[in-house]
């Protein structure tokens, strides 16, 4: 029985030991780390991937978000709105930075609970600057030195204990964040004033701005305890590679030509449809993605189509070309340029020489070659001897020897008829022939109201007289 008694117990014993066992491998597959790549410039579209990774990290109820981070730097706003989205993660987040969280990515780091850098690799020089390099006024960098600030106090202060005193201090220090914005900072031991704060991982790792110094994703999670994790990694979406696809200036350019020679084809055939329906069609995927991507703003998009509407106004209802048609085609054409680069409103300050060289060639080069098929698309079409779709185009002419006029026949018959001024005509002015008053302009000078007159020629429905 005592026998009996042990062999039950080491059963037991053993199969909690394997049960035990059992338990932390199952704990240990269903850790999760999901895991996102922040290798391009911070832009709008960075901040649209961020927002659906971490919406696909909570769905799949990660265990950490892993930000695997190479990056110059990029726009303050969408930076700030990706740090404010790491700071209200329920999920821990750290970062990797494999190379360089330079000024937007340095912000983006210490939102993060932890921080990982590679040798070599560098965090700092978080200075506001346009994209020629050149530092932006200083209420651009107050509020970068603020925020850089606010980021560092987020999380919150160490609690140290020497004998009886109890000391608090912050786990990164706000001051070394403000010191990677503002050159005036002095930190003894750490930066002196004139320069702007980089650190190396070694000066990051004694100055609590790293948590370690790793060579590969996996030892950052074997840091991080999740050795054993499973590791998702975000794919772009289709809307997000269609985006990118979209944005490409040959791509653009494509575009604006197949609106500009939409139009004009139209206005070469009207009635078909088709061509306008074309290039309305191209209008959308011209600015849909572009506007997505944060470079075409509402009211570059309205000065496109207002331009359009000017030409319209010019081909169909004012007569002639002047203020209206040169209006319009500089609304338009700005609306497609201002479209393709980085400016705020009507500051160019974030604009590079090179990017607004290529929006400008991008349009001409789109209109040129828009318009240049449109023609030869037309010619080869529309043509009555050789065209496909001849029969969809008007080709009979209507001469006047066969009794076709553009103005009132009554008119032509006035041509030699006398009669009075009934206005003063400065040239223009009303005449009565026979007791009908009609418009009419003075051949040369001003004719007096009441003087006597005489029709010498009708012309596009206009009569001129001359002094009898």
């Amino acid at each position: 029985m005592k026998s009996f008694s042990i062999f039950a117990l080491f059963t037991s014993l053993l199969f909690c030991g394997f049960n035990g066992v059992a338990q932390e491998l199952k704990s240990s597959e269903e850790k999760l780390v999901y895991k996102f790549n922040i290798k391009e410039n911070i832009a709008p579209a960075i901040w649209r991937q961020t927002k659906q990774a971490f919406d696909e990290a909570n769905s799949l109820k990660a265990n950490l978000i892993l930000i695997h981070m190479n990056t110059y730097g990029g726009t303050v706003v969408d930076a700030d709105s990706i740090r404010t989205r790491i700071l209200n993660s329920k999920i821990p987040v750290v970062v990797f930075v494999d190379n360089n969280a330079a000024s937007a990515g340095a912000l983006i780091s210490l939102a993060c609970d932890h921080i990982y850098m590679r040798t070599g690799a560098s965090l700092g020089a978080a200075t506001v600057v346009n994209q020629t390099g050149e530092k932006m006024p200083d209420k651009y960098q107050s509020y970068m030195r603020a925020t850089m600030r606010a980021t560092a106090e987020s999380h919150g202060k160490d609690t140290i204990i020497s004998g009886q005193d109890t000391t608090y201090r912050w786990k990164r220090d706000p001051l070394i964040a403000e010191a990677m914005v503002d050159e005036r900072v002095y930190i003894k031991g750490v930066i002196d004033t004139g320069k702007i704060l980089t650190f190396t991982p070694a000066e990051a790792m004694k100055n609590g701005y790293c948590e370690g110094i790793c060579e590969t994703v996996e030892q950052v999670l074997k840091m991080e305890k999740m050795q054993n994790a499973r590791i998702v990694e975000y794919k772009p979406t289709a809307l997000e590679k269609f985006i990118g696809f979209m944005v490409n200036p040959i791509v653009s350019g494509i575009l604006i030509m197949l609106i500009l020679g939409g139009i004009y084809f139209e206005m070469q055939s009207p009635g078909i449809g088709f061509p306008l329906g074309v290039a309305v069609l191209a209008a959308v995927l011209y600015f849909s993605p572009l506007y997505l991507e944060g470079l075409a703003a509402n009211w570059e998009i309205l000065m496109f189509i207002i331009g359009l509407i000017l030409i319209a106004l010019e081909i169909f209802v004012v007569p002639g070309f002047g203020i209206t048609g040169i209006s319009g085609i500089t609304l338009t054409f700005s609306g497609l340029v201002l479209s393709l680069i980085k400016n705020v409103n009507f500051s160019f300050d974030e604009v590079k020489g090179n990017d607004l060289l290529i929006a400008l060639g991008t349009v001409f080069i789109g209109t040129i070659a828009g318009i240049g098929l449109a023609i030869y698309l037309s010619q080869k079409m529309f043509t009555a001897e050789t065209g496909r779709f001849a029969h969809l185009s008007l080709h009979q002419t209507m001469k006047s020897e066969d009794g076709y006029v553009g103005v009132d026949p009554e008119l032509l018959l006035l041509k030699g008829k006398s009669g009075m001024a009934v206005t003063t005509l400065r040239p223009s002015g009303k005449i009565n022939i026979d007791g009908q008053s009609y418009d009419a302009m003075a051949v040369s000078g001003m004719i007096d109201k009441g003087t006597n007159i005489v029709v010498v020629r009708v012309e596009a429905a206009q009569l001129y007289v001359e002094i009898v």
